[in-house]
C-alpha cells in the first residue's frame, strides 16, 4: 500500500535522518542533488528569446527521476525538503516541474537544523515555493553560463584549450595576481632594534628585557649608525623607571561561525581546504548515527552569512555554561551579535543543534575529520556566549639619557571564554614575554647588556585560502555557497598554485588576468562584481526582475566580446615559461614548469634535444646549515614498491656545481629558528600539530631522535625480533586454521554417515 505523503530531499543520508523522525505515513526519498540543468554540450540559453533556458534531465538520473515520479503520483502530498537556500529552492522548483506535481499537492519545507523538533514543526507548517529565490538562482546560473560559454572559447583560441573564465573565479585570480605584483614591486627597507637586558638592583633581583621605544614619540632606527648613537648615549648613564602602568584588559569572544569564517578557521586550525570543510559540514548537518541517540543532525545549516542565534539555542547555552563552568563564566547580559550590512540573514549562524552533545562524548561515533570540525563549531558557539577573558597587563617605561625602553607583559587573570576556545591567527604571534618584576616609578635598575639587531621590512604575505576568502567577502564578491568552488576552480585551472598554505599565481593566471583586464574590465572589476551580487539579492527580495538584470548585463558584455574578437583577430597570446632556479643536470639550462596528466613537473626547455624531466621542487623555509643554500621539498619513487615519497634537502644536493651539498632529511623545515643557535628548526611530517625541534648536536637546545615524536625506525635487533614474532604469529594462525578445518571436515563426515545410516 502506498504511503500518503512523500518527502523529497537531496541526499540519502539526509533522507535516512528525516525518515526516522517522521511516522509511517511518510516516505522519504532522495533526488541525489539536481535532477535537471542546462546542457553541457551547448550554452543552453536563448539570449534572443528573453534568456529562455533549455533545462534538460541530467544524464544518468533516469531511474531516480522515474522512481520519484511514480512515488509522487501515488502520494496525496509531496513535501519538497531540499536545502534552505537559493539552490535548494531551485532544486525544489525543478522537481515540481519535472515530476509534474500539481500545485495542490506541492508543499515546500525547509530545515535549518535536522532535529526531530525542527523537522516535525516544519512539516506541520509548509509553504509554497518561493519564486523570487528561484529567479535569483536562475539569474546567477544563466549569467555564469553566458560568461563561461561565450568567454572561454575566446581564451581557448587566443591562449590555450581547457581554460575558463567566470565572474567570481576571474576576480579571485585577479586578487592573487595583484598580490604577487605587490610582492615583486616591494622595496625592502632596513631597520634596527635595540633590546636592553635590565635587572633590579639587589637585594630583590629581577631580570627583564625592554625594547627601545624612542623619546616622547616612537623613533624608528633606520640604520646601524642611529642604533649605535642610542647605545653610546645610554652607555654609563643610569636607567630609571619612568612609568609603570597596570591595568585589567578584557577580550571579547569571536562571534559564531558563518560560512566564510568557518572555512577560514578550518583552514587555519585544521588545515582543511574550503571544499573539504563544506563536505564534512554537510555530513554533520544531514545526520550522524550517535550511540543512544540514533541519527542526529549535529549542526545547523552551514551556508549562511548571518550571526543570528535562536532564543532556544541561547537559553540552552546559558544553562550549559552555568552547569559546566559556573555562573561567573556567563556574561551579565546574553550576547547577541549584529549581522553585517548586506548579508542575506536567511538562516542562523552555524552552531551545534544540541550543545549538550559534547564532542568528546560522541567522538567514537565520528570520523577524525567530523570530530575535529564538530569540536571547532561547538567550541566557537559555546565561547561566543561566555564571559570576557580578563588579563593583568603591565607596561614599564625605563628612561636613560632621554630615551625610553619599554617592557610589556600580560597574564591571564580570568580565563572566561578562552577556557573553551581561542580564535586562530593568519600570522604567527609574538613570542610570549617573561613576567616583569614589581617595580616602582623612580626606582633605579641596572643595565646588564644591550643587543642590537638588523631587520628588513617584509613584503605583504601571499594569500592563503583563508585570507583569500576573507578578501572576497570584504569586497562583497560571491556568496557563502561560492567560496569553496571558486578556490577549487582557480587551482584546478592552474591559474593559481598552492605552496604550503600560500597561494601563488602562475604565468598562465597572469596572462589570463591581463587579457581580462584589457578586454573585459567589467568582469574582473571588484565594484562591478559586488554590484551584480547586490542585484541578485534584489531579485531574491522581489525588488528586481531577473530577466532585466540579465539583459542589462548582456548588452555591454556582448559588445565587449565582439570588440575583443576583432582586436585579437589572428593573434595568439603566448604564456611565458615559469622558469625555476633548478638546473638541468644534462645540459645546464634552467628547468621550466610544465603541466601534464598527473600535475605540474619540471622539464628541460631544450626538448626535443634534451628530454630531462623531474618532479617539481618546492622551496621550503629556512637555510641549509651546511652550506647556507635553500632548503627544498622533493619527491622520489621507490624502486621496490613503486610508491612516491617526500624528502627535504639542500638545493645543491646531487648538483654538478662546486657548491654540491649532501644535506637531506625526512623532517619538515619550519620558518622558526632555534632560539639558542639561530639555525633552522624542523618538525616531524604528518598530520596534526608537531613541535619544532633543533637537529644540531652542537647546540644546547638539540632534541635527540627518540624525543622528536612521530614514527621511529626500529633497531636492527628489534626488527629481527619483530620478524620472528610475526612468523610465530602467522604459524600459530595457520595451525589454528588447519585444526579448525580438520574439525569442520570431521564434523561434516560424521553428519554424512549419520544421514546415510538414517536413510538405510
Amino acid at each position: 500500500m502506498a504511503k500518503t505523503n512523500l518527502v523529497i530531499v537531496e541526499s540519502p543520508s539526509k533522507a535516512k535522518t528525516i525518515g526516522k523522525y517522521l511516522g509511517p505515513d511518510y516516505e522519504v526519498k532522495a533526488s541525489m542533488g539536481h535532477v535537471r540543468d542546462l546542457p553541457k554540450s551547448k550554452i543552453g540559453v536563448d539570449v534572443e528569446r528573453d534568456f529562455l533556458p533549455d533545462y534538460q534531465p541530467i544524464k544518468g538520473k533516469e531511474d531516480t527521476i522515474k522512481d520519484l515520479k511514480k512515488a509522487a503520483k501515488a502520494s496525496q502530498k509531496v513535501y519538497l525538503a531540499t536545502d534552505p537556500d537559493r539552490e535548494g529552492e531551485a532544486i525544489s522548483w525543478h522537481l515540481k516541474e519535472l515530476l509534474d506535481i500539481p500545485d495542490e499537492k506541492t508543499y515546500r519545507v525547509t530545515f535549518n537544523e535536522i532535529t526531530k523538533r525542527v523537522v516535525t514543526e516544519s512539516i506541520a507548517a509548509p509553504r509554497a515555493i518561493d519564486t523570487n529565490l528561484v529567479d535569483a538562482q536562475q539569474a546567477r546560473r544563466i549569467l555564469d553560463r553566458i560568461v563561461g560559454y561565450q568567454l572561454s572559447p575566446l581564451l581557448w583560441k587566443k591562449i590555450r584549450r581547457g581554460l575558463s573564465a567566470g565572474r567570481v573565479q576571474s576576480v579571485a585570480t585577479r586578487l592573487v595576481v595583484e598580490r604577487e605584483e605587490e610582492i615583486r614591486a616591494f622595496q625592502t627597507q632596513e631597520y634596527w632594534s635595540l633590546e636592553a637586558d635590565l635587572s633590579r638592583i639587589a637585594p630583590n633581583v629581577g631580570a627583564f628585557k625592554a625594547q627601545f621605544h624612542g623619546k616622547d614619540k616612537k623613533i624608528d632606527l633606520a640604520n646601524e649608525e642611529q642604533a649605535n648613537a642610542v647605545m653610546d648615549a645610554v652607555s654609563g648613564t643610569p636607567f630609571t623607571v619612568a612609568k609603570v602602568k597596570r591595568q585589567d584588559k578584557s577580550r571579547q569572544p569571536a562571534p559564531p561561525f558563518t560560512t566564510s569564517t568557518l572555512q577560514q578557521e578550518a583552514s587555519r586550525k585544521l588545515n582543511m581546504t574550503p571544499a573539504r570543510t563544506m563536505s564534512i559540514a554537510q555530513q554533520l548537518y544531514e545526520g550522524i548515527d550517535i550511540s543512544g541517540e540514533g541519527t542526529v543532525g549535529l549542526i545547523t545549516y552551514m551556508r549562511t552569512d548571518s550571526l543570528r542565534l535562536s532564543d532556544d539555542a541561547l537559553a540552552q547555552a546559558k544553562e550549559f555554561i552555568h552547569s559546566r563552568y559556573g555562573r561567573e563564566y556567563y556574561p551579565a547580559q546574553t550576547r547577541r551579535f549584529k549581522t553585517k550590512s548586506g548579508a542575506q540573514d536567511a538562516h542562523e549562524a552555524i552552531r551545534p543543534s544540541d550543545v549538550t552533545l559534547v564532542p568528546e562524548d560522541i567522538r567514537k561515533d565520528l570520523t577524525g575529520e567530523q570530530y575535529r570540525l564538530y569540536k571547532l563549531i561547538w567550541s566557537r558557539f559555546l565561547a561566543c556566549q561566555m564571559a570576557n577573558a580578563v588579563y593583568d597587563s603591565v607596561s614599564i617605561d625605563v628612561e636613560s639619557a632621554g630615551y625610553l625602553f619599554r617592557a610589556n607583559h600580560s597574564s591571564v587573570k580570568f580565563s572566561g571564554f578562552t577556557a573553551v576556545y581561542e580564535e586562530g591567527k593568519d600570522e604567527e604571534e609574538e613570542v610570549p614575554q617573561s613576567p616583569l618584576p614589581d617595580l616602582k616609578e623612580g626606582e633605579r635598575v641596572e643595565l646588564t647588556g644591550m643587543k642590537k639587531d638588523q631587520h628588513f621590512t617584509q613584503p605583504p604575505a601571499r594569500y592563503t585560502e583563508a585570507t583569500l576568502i576573507r578578501a572576497l567577502e570584504e569586497k562583497g564578491i560571491g556568496r557563502p555557497s561560492t567560496y569553496a568552488p571558486t578556490i577549487s576552480t582557480i587551482l584546478n585551472r592552474e591559474y593559481v598554485v598552492k605552496e604550503g598554505k600560500h597561494l601563488r599565481t602562475t604565468p598562465l593566471g597572469e596572462v589570463v588576468t591581463g587579457l581580462m583586464l584589457d578586454k573585459f574590465n567589467d568582469i574582473v572589476d571588484y565594484q562591478f562584481t559586488a554590484q551584480m551580487e547586490e542585484k541578485l539579492d534584489k531579485v531574491e527580495e522581489g525588488a528586481a526582475n531577473w530577466k532585466q538584470v540579465l539583459s542589462d548585463f548582456y548588452t555591454d558584455f556582448d559588445a565587449e566580446l565582439k570588440k575583443a574578437e576583432a582586436d585579437l583577430d589572428g593573434e595568439r597570446i603566448k604564456v611565458p615559461d615559469e622558469v625555476s632556479e633548478e638546473l638541468c643536470p644534462q645540459c645546464g639550462r634552467n628547468l621550466v614548469v610544465k603541466s601534464g596528466r598527473f600535475g605540474r613537473f619540471l622539464a628541460c626547455p631544450g626538448y626535443p634535444e634534451c628530454g630531462f624531466t623531474m618532479p617539481l621542487v618546492v622551496e621550503m623555509p629556512g637555510k641549509c646549515h651546511k652550506c647556507g643554500g635553500r632548503l627544498v621539498k622533493r619527491t622520489g619513487m621507490s624502486k621496490k614498491t613503486g610508491k612516491q615519497y617526500t624528502y627535504y634537502c639542500c638545493e645543491h644536493m646531487n648538483s654538478k656545481d662546486a657548491a654540491q651539498c649532501d644535506f637531506m632529511t625526512w623532517d619538515v623545515p619550519v620558518k622558526d629558528n632555534c632560539p639558542v643557535c639561530g639555525r633552522t628548526m624542523f618538525k616531524k611530517s604528518g598530520r596534526g600539530a608537531k613541535k619544532p625541534f633543533c637537529i644540531h648536536e652542537d647546540c644546547s637546545n638539540f632534541t635527540p631522535e627518540e624525543k622528536r615524536g612521530g614514527w621511529k625506525k626500529p633497531a636492527e635487533g628489534e626488527t629481527e625480533e619483530k620478524k620472528t614474532a610475526t612468523k610465530k604469529s602467522a604459524a600459530k594462525k595457520t595451525t589454528s586454521k588447519k585444526t579448525t578445518d580438520k574439525k569442520t571436515a570431521a564434523k561434516k563426515t560424521t553428519t554424512r554417515k549419520t544421514t546415510k545410516k538414517a536413510e538405510g
